[in-house]
């Protein structure tokens, strides 16, 4: 008689181990079923087949199981004593742990509400009774091999993300439709958090507002657009800090707008206002001044932006005109921006 407490089917390293470490790395078959001489076929079929066996008998001993293997797909027997298959699959399904992992019920129900049932209770695909083994080895490379390769492209797209990440690039997929973002890198999440106090599912509204604005433009009728040799950007500034969106491509089907995928940079003007500093002579606050001048923001918005009284700002532009020889803001912010360029090529009024 078989039982759940000493599975004598199976080798007993199988019962505990998880799937990764298996030796070989066969994968890992859970069989679920009440009935010894079902569980006895399927072991020996799935034995010689080169698959790791463990087994169960009843639902609160897959449940347990299987959070701590974590094999790589289910059998499940559909109707059994206590918890029948139905609930194992939902519980299933709910943890996060065991949420990926495919499940084939067995079942003897043909009606189509039971097999409906078991579909929608988180099943991938269904043998009906009695078992046909080969049947069931056939359906299971299927649904392995398509797990496989969702693993393979999940873990693709996190090297990508993580290389983003390397490169001191954020990357995001935002839903155009509604504005929520689908994935995000940990530096994503850290800029958006610490720029926007963002924690929530949904990007900032003002990357929302400029996705729509871009997915609009692009959907509009009317003749085709030039080729853009720059993709939509947006920046964000606080002081000389600035946040950069940058739509990198779509990211999937064009209904309600599409996914995009979007690259975030954080960069910072404080080296050029060093630089300025340092090529005229000037304090830091002076620099700082020349800078938004440059920037072509006037008195009142420099003081605002540095804390500062307009009357305060312009005893400090008096003094940043007579170090540089010049009477006017527009002779002061061609001969920075002429100097400065020099050495930051990128910089631009």
């Amino acid at each position: 008689m078989i039982c759940d407490a000493a599975v004598p089917l199976a080798p007993p390293a199988a019962l505990s181990a998880p799937a990764p470490a298996v030796p070989g790395g066969s994968d890992v078959v859970l069989v679920v079923d009440d009935v010894p001489d079902n569980l006895a076929m399927l072991h020996d079929a799935l034995d010689e087949s080169g698959y790791t066996v463990l087994l169960a008998t009843r639902g609160e001993a897959a449940l347990q199981r299987a959070a701590q293997a974590l094999p790589d797909i289910i059998l499940l027997d559909a109707l059994m004593p206590g918890m029948d298959g139905f609930e194992v699959a939902r519980r299933l399904k709910a943890a996060p742990a065991t949420a990926h992992i495919p499940i084939i019920f067995m079942t003897g129900l043909t009606e189509t509400e039971h097999l409906v049932a078991a579909l929608e209770a988180g099943g991938i695909d269904y043998v009906t009774k009695p078992i046909k083994p080969r049947e069931v080895l056939a359906r299971m490379g299927v649904h392995l091999g398509a797990a496989r390769r969702a693993r393979q492209d999940a873990s693709q797209a996190h090297q990508a993300r993580n290389a983003l990440d390397a490169f001191g690039c954020a990357s995001i997929t935002l839903r155009a439709g509604d504005g929520r973002i689908l994935w995000q890198t940990p530096l994503a999440r850290e800029l958006l958090q610490g720029w926007f106090g963002a924690t929530g599912p949904w990007a900032p509204e003002s990357v929302r507002d400029w996705l729509r604005r871009h997915v609009l433009a692009e959907n509009s009728a009317g003749p085709p657009a030039p080729a853009r040799t720059e993709p939509a950007q947006l920046n964000v500034e606080q002081g000389a800090r600035r946040l950069t969106f940058r739509l990198h491509q779509q990211a999937g089907d064009s209904a309600g707008g599409g996914d995009w995928l979007i690259v975030m940079r954080e960069s910072s003007d404080a080296q050029i206002i060093g630089s300025m500093g340092l090529a005229f002579g000037l304090t830091a606050r002076e620099a700082e001044v020349l800078y938004w001048v440059v920037k072509g923001k006037i008195n009142r918005d420099i003081g605002a932006i540095l804390g500062a009284s307009p009357a305060t700002v312009k005893k400090h532009l008096e003094r940043v005109f007579a170090k540089l020889g010049v009477e006017t803001r527009t002779a002061a912010a061609a001969m920075a921006l002429n100097r400065v360029r020099l050495l930051h090529p990128q910089f631009g009024g």
